[in-house]
């Protein structure tokens, strides 16, 4: 399904920004200053990682560390999902929605991966408020067949087939694997016939 605006229409251009050493703390200011709830964390204008609010409560809070001592670089989601800018905002709010993510950063491919925005779940749905009600249904379709199928999840961690980030991940045949994986795997194995 196409939109008709692309990524570079609708992103924000100058998202809030901090280097791998900012200490937490001030991650934690600029944040509550500037009123969002994620940071990039880049080098020049090379994305190195991503922080969220959620990020700063379960890797920090939760686990007690020091917000002085503690820099960005130790906390921050290193294997960031990213958009290219010239991509439909429809492609956004998949990618969005397989990661379970609010905010994607957005990077030029063609110039070295060079960071250029930040996509947000708000600002997407001020210019295509009827996709809310296709990601509300998908949702609850995930949902409704994780009830039927007894799957289990755990909050977050690291899918065991792709390797990356996710704050939630499925149990499937003793693995912990992320929606993308998990479905994969479903398939293939129903095709082999196990």
């Amino acid at each position: 399904m196409q939109t008709g605006y692309r990524v570079c229409d609708v992103m924000t251009r100058k998202p809030v920004a901090v280097t791998p050493q900012t200490s937490v703390r001030e991650c934690a200011r600029l944040m509550r200053d500037s009123k969002v709830s994620s940071l990039v964390v880049k080098e020049g204008d090379t994305l190195r990682g991503h922080i969220t609010d959620d990020v700063l409560i379960r890797s920090v809070l939760a686990d007690g560390l020091d917000v002085n001592k503690t820099t960005a670089a130790e906390v921050m989601i290193v294997k960031v999902p990213t958009i290219e800018p010239k991509k439909d905002i429809y492609e956004a709010l998949m990618v969005m929605h397989d990661y379970e993510i609010r905010q994607l950063p957005v990077v030029d491919a063609e110039n070295g991966n060079k960071l250029v925005g930040l996509l947000t779940l708000k600002d997407v749905l001020k210019i295509q408020p009827q996709l809310f009600d296709l990601l509300v249904d998908k949702i609850v379709l995930r949902e409704e067949e994780q009830k039927l199928t007894g799957n289990r999840y755990q909050l977050e961690g690291t899918c065991d087939n792709c390797g990356q980030f996710f704050p939630k991940l499925y149990e499937v045949d003793g693995d912990f694997l992320c929606t993308k994986c998990s479905t994969s795997r479903k398939k293939y194995v129903s095709t082999i016939g196990f």
